[in-house]
């Protein structure tokens, strides 16, 4: 590389000590069982339609909750994230 091509790179991604600076935060969600719970509760009711009405009802009951429970959360968890992304 040439002594040109060094001092480009440098000034475009700044490091301290050989590091290069950290970015935004990556956000992951915090662990849950609402999507296994949800899929069951869909599945519950897609394959009780040959067996019992009771049974679609149950499922269907359990995907509308988790479904909110699940939406709920996801919510919660953005109102949390930072506003500020103005050093971007």
């Amino acid at each position: 590389m040439s002594e040109e091509t060094l001092h480009h790179e440098e000034a475009v991604t700044p490091s301290v000590n050989g590091i290069p600076p950290t970015g935004e935060e990556i956000h992951m969600p915090a662990p849950s069982i609402l999507p296994l719970i949800n899929a069951a509760g869909l599945a519950l009711a897609i394959v009780s339609l040959t067996l019992s009405w009771y049974l679609v009802a149950a499922g269907a009951i359990i995907f509308l909750w988790t479904t909110i429970r699940w939406v709920a959360d996801v919510r919660r968890d953005i109102s949390e994230l930072p506003l500020d992304h103005s050093h971007h």
